[in-house]
């Protein structure tokens, strides 16, 4: 059984009008549906209860009198000094939406009226050429946004190129430096492990250069958008992300970047892009201005002992991806991938089930969307392996580029 989480991504609009009179405001700008697997349940083994005297003496290192959590401390000092001279503040505008009602706005008293939002966000320095790194959604359609370093400093930037289905954005700063800007270092986030402490710098609420720490709760995570799409490999973390620290960055604790924070919300549930999807396309995004996915065009989920009530002689342990719908002409439908089907009876009787592919196993939804992802370019041919009427069939797909918005099914 799994359970789903509605965290709210946004940023700190503030709402600015020529006009007097104008509050400030928090405006929403999107939310994300992240589906998380219910964890089992596991005893608890507690030590010993200890004297007053060996408590103390357990949580206090001594190395000339500092104490273990003095050594800490240092180190994250250490670490934001090191680093906050390379993270940003960006702030973009863009007009305010207006409620949607069947009839016309009214026309305005002053006619010079003009209403806009300005989002606050956060970035970093990607390269000392003057490119920073952010979050799609925080500049979304903006082609020129500000940025502000620790130290006062403002420039102009261009956004050069962004990845929507990512949520990552490249921008240039188009001015002359006032002075060299050190761009920080990326780790490779396959090798971060559940547990690693984690620190988040960012400027929630506008709260330039804050500093939150945490831990990695779970890798490999799978985002998905209302729209549908999916954003992969992400990293949970449950260190304090709030409105304003998106773009900014996830550091492990030597000061390296593992990640974009991405999302937050107030139970300390928070997400960022991992470095790793950084590597493969922000080189890309700075040639092209653009990255292309690989699509697979399939509505799916992994399979649970109900859903294998729709099939026959299949055991309630089988596992694999259920293909519920096939996108007209997308890869899987020319591949002959068959989803689900209803009879006249509202019957719902189920299609493939995806085992496999190129002979890795699947088992869980999350696995296939990002095997597709970090595994897959464009014109790729995959073997999908499905299992059908009993049987187990190998299929040829050729991958094709992923469309910014889905498709209607067949």
């Amino acid at each position: 059984m799994s359970t789903t989480l509605f965290p709210i991504r946004t940023l700190l609009v503030i709402a600015i009008a020529t006009t007097a009179g104008i509050n400030l405001s928090i405006y929403p700008l999107s939310q994300i549906v992240t589906g998380i697997s219910q964890s089992s349940q596991f005893p608890l083994s507690l030590p010993p209860p200890q004297s007053q005297q060996q408590q103390q003496n357990s949580t206090t290192i001594t190395t000339n009198g500092t104490s273990i959590f003095d050594l800490e401390s240092h180190l994250l000092n250490s670490i934001f000094n090191q680093v906050q001279n390379s993270v940003v503040q960006i702030t973009s505008t863009m007009p305010i939406p207006q409620p949607t009602t069947p009839y016309p706005n009214p026309p305005s008293d002053n006619p010079n009226e003009d209403q806009n939002a300005t989002a606050l966000g956060s970035g970093f320095v990607y390269s000392d050429k003057g490119y920073l790194i952010t979050n799609y959604h925080v500049i979304s359609n903006a082609n020129t946004v500000d940025v502000t370093f620790t130290d006062g400093n403002r420039y102009t930037a261009s956004v050069i190129g962004k990845d929507p289905l990512s949520d990552i954005a490249v921008l240039k700063i188009i001015e002359n430096l006032n002075k060299p800007i050190v761009p920080l270092k990326i780790a490779n986030s396959t090798n971060i492990k559940v547990g690693d402490k984690v620190i988040a710098i960012g400027n929630p609420y506008g709260l330039d250069n804050t500093m939150t720490t945490g831990i990695v709760s779970q890798t490999g995570r799978l985002i998905q958008e209302p729209s549908g799409i999916s954003i992969t490999d992400a990293i949970q973390t449950d260190a304090p992300l709030n409105p304003g620290n998106s773009g900014g960055p996830l550091l492990n604790i030597k000061g390296q970047v593992i990640g974009i924070n991405t999302a937050g919300e107030s139970e300390r549930v928070g997400f960022a892009v991992s470095s790793n999807t950084i590597v493969k396309e922000v080189p890309i995004l700075i040639q092209d201005g653009n990255f292309t996915h690989s699509y697979l065009g399939i509505d799916g989920t992994t399979l649970t002992s109900d859903l294998t009530s729709q099939f026959n002689n299949i055991s309630k342990t089988f596992r694999g991806v259920y293909v519920n719908t096939i996108i007209k002409d997308g890869p899987a439908d020319k591949a002959g991938i068959r989803g689900a089907t209803t009879d006249y009876y509202g019957q719902k009787h189920g299609g493939d089930i995806i085992t496999a592919v190129d002979k890795q196993n699947i088992t869980k939804m999350d696995q296939l969307v990002t095997f597709i992802n970090q595994n897959t370019r464009p014109g790729d041919t995959i073997t999908i392996t499905v299992y059908r009427d009993g049987h187990y069939t190998d299929l040829k797909v050729d991958i094709s580029a992923r469309p910014l918005s889905p498709p209607s099914p067949k």
